[in-house]
């Protein structure tokens, strides 16, 4: 799993390369060696802990929460409760970018810091609904099970809000497009403003991580696990992994940046209620 995982991670740097700059798919290989010899920048009186903590959690959440995500129908931790860990898993980001953001001692990523915690408050609600609809489908907080209740139908087919709240809130979690919103230039590179050298790849491949993680979690959730003709079922889930990555990836340089401010009342008052629906009607179906 760390192998595949590494893998997509690049798989997604380099799709962001082409997409955005044309960069080609060595870029991001060009860009990891320039960092790693980069030499580190130290503001005034940092907490050099704290920074290295949120820097390292990220790759490490990532890492954690493929553990549990089926390829094909094994998984690295068969765990009951996948989707709960998973779900405990993206949370850790929230501690990830603060403490980067307030370790550093600098102005520019302690607000960065603090629009990511705004913006977790905003999508973590409707994302929960979301992957509790799933399960509630299926009757299970097993991924493989998920995925094995959809030999039918996936259930992105008949949960579309649910799904769709899904990749937004994908975004969100690794404030990837739209939702960059902690490291926005009016910031000055926001929580990452602060960051350089080694410290600087490790998040942002943390990043990619978190983003090929998410796309990977779609596909036992909301688009059938392995299921699929011809192939055997690891290939399919690969196949349907990258091509979620593919659309999250895409999306960053086709849409806008959503201040958080702006985000957060229909983050309320429309995606929670809306998901709350999904999971009504979901449920109605699964007792009937």
């Amino acid at each position: 799993m760390p192998f595949v995982l590494a893998v997509l991670t690049y798989s997604a740097a380099a799709m962001d390369a082409v997409f955005r700059t044309g960069g080609g798919l060595v870029a991001p290989l060009r860009e990891g060696a320039r960092l790693l010899v980069q030499q580190r920048r130290r503001t005034h009186a940092p907490d050099v802990l704290l920074v290295r903590i949120g820097v390292l959690s990220l790759p490490t959440a990532a890492l954690l929460a493929a553990m549990v995500i089926p390829l094909g129908d094994r998984a690295v931790w068969d765990l009951p409760v996948g989707v709960v860990w998973f779900n405990a898993m993206e949370v850790v980001a929230w501690a990830s970018l603060w403490l980067a953001g307030w370790g550093v001692n600098s102005a520019f990523p302690l607000v960065g810091g603090y629009r990511f915690v705004a913006q977790g408050l905003a999508y973590e609600l409707p994302h929960m609904f979301a992957l509790i609809t799933a399960a509630l489908g299926a009757g299970s907080l097993d991924f493989r099970e998920v995925a094995g209740a959809q030999d039918g139908l996936w259930f992105g087919v008949w949960m579309p809000v649910a799904f769709a709240v899904y990749l937004l809130s994908a975004l969100a979690m690794t404030f990837w497009g739209p939702m960059e919103h902690p490291l926005a230039d009016d910031l000055a590179g926001g929580v990452v403003a602060e960051l350089s050298g080694p410290d600087r790849l490790m998040f942002f491949a943390g990043r990619s991580a978190m983003l090929t993680v998410a796309a990977a979690a779609a596909v036992p959730l909301f688009l059938g696990g392995d299921g699929g003709p011809w192939l055997p079922g690891w290939a399919w889930s690969l196949v349907k992994t990258y091509a979620v990555l593919a659309l999250l990836v895409w999306v960053r340089g086709r849409f806008p940046m959503i201040r958080m401010d702006r985000f957060m009342e229909p983050a309320w008052m429309v995606m929670i209620p809306a998901t709350l629906l999904q999971a009504l009607v979901v449920g109605i179906v699964v007792i009937d």
